[in-house]
Parts: structure tokens; C-alpha cells; sequence
């Protein structure tokens, strides 16, 4: 048993653990995949499938701006819901929640739009702006699961990974989830080659809906939570403040430079599938498949960037253990940095798209490492909680992000990607210039 815990991860590690878990382990994982597997077939899609309903750029980034808003605050009522009801109820609960999301997504045009009138600020003049209720308020449902497991994956991390093995442990955890990033995005583009995208992307929306459904039905009827002490530690907002303090002072250019990266990635993420399908508008024919559209290739693209990432994680980890964990998490801020401006501005040729989206997956490569910088010093220096508040204070930050890259967007797609590129070479060139290095926990 020893040797099963001291063992270096690899990348089918997380593989064998999961079917070695114990039980009610074994349920909670598979109906997060379950749920992942719902939301990489459809969340990408989104800014698409509004698009498609007849909303604008600066539409669409709202809609990234309240996703953000959504993923800053739900950890929190979330615990503290499960506090009073139980973990049980809150997790059937949160499950039913995201399944009506999905179902809401499906019916969206159902429920109308809200349109925000014109108005001027000085010599701005905004145009008025559709928003489709159906989608807003599906998110605010679907996202209900995701906001009981945020802390999971460093404490399963932290429970069984020697501390000098850190980044390769989250390399292995990464490994299996973001297989349901990989799956998801080929399932839509295989309905999507089958049908037109309005209807075949609500053939994608019910299938989540399904998945979600058998999901909370499994958990609901498998998993005891008589043991379960999630939520318990829930101490409230009043916290914050006093972890911000107690950070390690090595962290702040992490923070900083992390921070940054994300705006830049923020403004643009909504708008790479609009990219793909109606500023590129590039397709492929492959052997043996035939003709994909845009928007059944971007899923094919999606599945070339996870599996680069998939591909990658464990030996980038690895070699971090070599040259350090800096020079790898600059490279995967680079990468975030680099990869907007590239797509814009490249030829509508599938094979460079492809390439582009290959290298994109380069920065999850980097994720491992990053994640194994954030958590080591905090650990041995100011407790768990200080990682939960770097996430809030980075996730708080970047809420307006895909407002103000909706707002350019409107004025140029390459104004906004270009400006993103600078915001991402700035906060990438800040953490070169003032992050530090952590070897022990490579």
C-alpha cells in the first residue's frame, strides 16, 4: 500500500485509480465526467447558438462576462448550502439544476429576448443589444453543479501525491478529466456533420440534458454522504481579507501575472468558435468522414487541442522537475498570449487552423506546473484557504473581460484579439520579470 501511494504518477495513472476508488468516490467522479461530458459538447457552442438566435458581439460577451460572474460566486452559497441541506441533497439538487439548464438552452427561443436600448456616452454611441433570455438563464442553471466541486481535485491531489511530486500528481488528475474535454467536442461535431447547426445543436443540448439526468439519477441512487464533510469549514466572506493577507509574498507576481493572462484570454474566448465559423468560415473534407462544415470542424479542432494537452501534461510536468516550474508556466502564459492573434489573423486553410489549435493546446501543458506553484507555498506557509482566495480574487477580476472583449469585437475582431495578445504579453512578462520559483514542488 505504501508503494502505491509513494509511486510517481503517469499518464494512465488517474486511469487505474478510478476504478481502484471506493464507491462513493467512484459515483462522484463519474458524474462529474458525466457533467463535463454535457458541458464540453455544449458550452463552447454557445456563443454560436446565440449568434444564430440573432444576438450581437457585444451580446455574447455579456454572456461570457455572467459565466464569469457565475464561476466567481456559486463556490460559495454552494457550501453553504450544502452546510444545511447535506451533501446529498445539494448535490441531487445542483445536478437537477444543470439538467434544466441544458433543457432551458434547449428551449431557448421559448423565452424571448431582452433588448437594451441605444444610448451615448459622450461621442460613444452603443447600438441596442438582444439579449436571449433563455440563454442567460440556462447558464445560471447549468452551471449549478460545477459549484460543489471546485476544491476536489487539489485535496484528492494533496491526500495522495508526495509533496515534491506535486506537479506530475495534478498532471495525472488532469489527465483523466479533461478526457470528457476531448470526448465532448467530437460527439457535437459528429452530430453537427449529420445535421444543420440549429437543429443539430439542439440534438447536442438533449443529449447533455440525458447525460445530466442519468448523472444525478446515479449519484442519487449510489452515493452514501453519511461521512461526507463538504462544507463544513464554510466560514463566509468575512475570510477573504484575512487570507489575501496571510498570502506568501512569492504568490503576488503569480497572482498578477496569472490575472492578467486571464483578462487577455477572457476577452476573447467566447468568440473563437464566431471565429472559426463566420470570420474564417474554414471547413475540412476528411478521408473516410466527408465534408464538415465550420462549425462540425470546430469541434474537431477542440478535440486536437485536448488531445495535445492530453498528450503533453505528464512529460511537460516531468521536465519541470529539470528546469523548473517558471520557465514552464511562462511558457503556457505565453501560449494563452500568442494564440489570439494568430487565429485571426490566419488563412482560412484548415490544415493551418488545425496546426493553430494544436499549438493552443500547449498551454494546458503548463496547467500542471502552474497549478503545483499556486498550491506548494500555500500549503507550508498559510493553509489551504489562500488558494481558494487567489482563485476568487483572479476569477473576480476577470468578470468583465468578455464585456470589454464583446465592446471591441464590435468595432473589429482583430482590434479585439490584438489587444488581448497585449494584455496576455504584459501579464506573461510581469511573472518572467518578478515570479519566483518553487523547485521542491516540481
Amino acid at each position: 500500500m505504501a508503494r502505491e501511494e509513494t509511486a510517481e504518477p503517469d499518464a494512465f495513472s488517474s486511469f487505474r485509480r478510478f476504478f481502484a476508488l471506493d464507491g462513493d468516490v467512484l459515483v462522484l467522479s463519474a458524474a462529474m465526467f458525466a457533467f463535463s461530458l454535457g458541458f464540453q459538447m455544449t458550452g463552447r457552442y454557445m456563443p454560436r447558438y446565440m449568434s444564430v438566435l440573432g444576438a450581437g458581439s457585444l451580446a455574447i460577451g455579456l454572456y461570457g462576462s455572467f459565466g464569469n460572474l457565475i464561476s466567481a460566486v456559486y463556490p460559495y452559497p454552494g457550501g453553504a448550502l450544502s452546510d444545511r441541506i447535506g451533501s446529498r441533497t445539494a448535490l441531487t439538487a445542483f445536478g437537477v439544476a444543470s439538467t434544466l439548464g441544458f433543457v432551458v438552452w434547449l428551449f431557448a427561443d421559448a423565452f424571448g429576448v431582452l433588448t437594451i436600448p441605444a444610448f451615448e456616452v459622450g461621442r460613444y454611441a452603443a447600438e441596442p443589444v438582444v439579449l436571449p433570455v433563455g440563454i442567460f438563464l440556462g447558464l445560471l442553471l447549468a452551471q449549478a453543479w460545477k459549484s460543489f466541486g471546485l476544491g476536489a481535485t487539489f485535496a484528492i491531489v494533496k491526500q495522495s501525491v508526495p509533496a515534491d511530486r506535486l506537479a506530475t500528481g495534478f498532471a495525472s488528475t488532469e489527465t483523466f478529466r479533461r478526457t470528457a474535454f476531448l470526448l465532448g467536442p467530437l460527439l457535437a461535431a459528429g452530430v453537427l456533420t449529420l445535421y444543420q447547426f440549429e437543429f443539430g445543436f439542439r440534438v447536442v443540448l438533449a443529449v447533455a440534458a440525458l447525460f445530466g439526468l442519468v448523472a444525478t439519477a446515479a449519484q442519487y441512487a449510489l452515493y452514501d454522504a453519511s461521512r461526507d464533510s463538504f462544507g463544513k469549514s464554510f466560514e463566509g466572506l468575512d475570510s477573504v481579507l484575512d487570507d489575501l493577507q496571510s498570502m506568501p509574498p512569492e504568490l503576488r507576481p503569480l497572482l498578477v501575472g496569472d490575472t492578467l493572462v486571464r483578462f487577455a484570454n477572457g476577452m476573447v474566448y467566447v468568440f473563437f468558435v464566431i471565429v472559426v465559423t463566420e470570420f474564417l468560415e474554414v471547413g475540412v473534407t476528411l478521408p473516410a468522414v466527408g465534408s464538415l462544415s465550420p462549425d462540425a470542424y470546430f469541434g474537431v479542432l477542440l478535440a486536437v487541442e485536448m488531445a495535445i494537452a492530453l498528450l503533453t501534461m505528464v512529460p511537460v510536468a516531468k521536465l519541470a522537475r529539470r528546469v523548473g516550474l517558471k520557465p514552464v508556466v511562462a511558457v503556457g502564459f505565453a501560449v494563452y498570449a500568442i494564440f489570439p492573434v494568430l487565429l485571426v489573423n490566419a488563412p482560412a486553410n484548415a490544415a493551418v487552423v488545425a496546426l493553430l489549435f494544436a499549438f493552443s493546446g500547449l498551454r494546458f501543458a503548463g496547467l500542471p506546473a502552474h497549478k503545483a506553484l499556486i498550491v506548494g507555498p500555500a500549503e507550508e506557509n498559510a493553509g489551504g484557504r489562500v488558494v481558494g482566495s487567489y482563485y476568487l480574487v483572479r476569477n473576480v477580476v476577470v468578470i468583465p473581460s468578455a464585456a470589454v472583449g464583446g465592446w471591441l469585437y464590435a468595432a473589429s475582431p482583430e482590434l479585439a484579439f490584438g489587444a488581448a495578445t497585449a494584455v496576455g504579453l504584459l501579464g506573461t512578462g510581469y511573472f518572467l520579470a518578478f515570479g519566483r520559483e518553487f523547485p521542491a514542488y516540481a
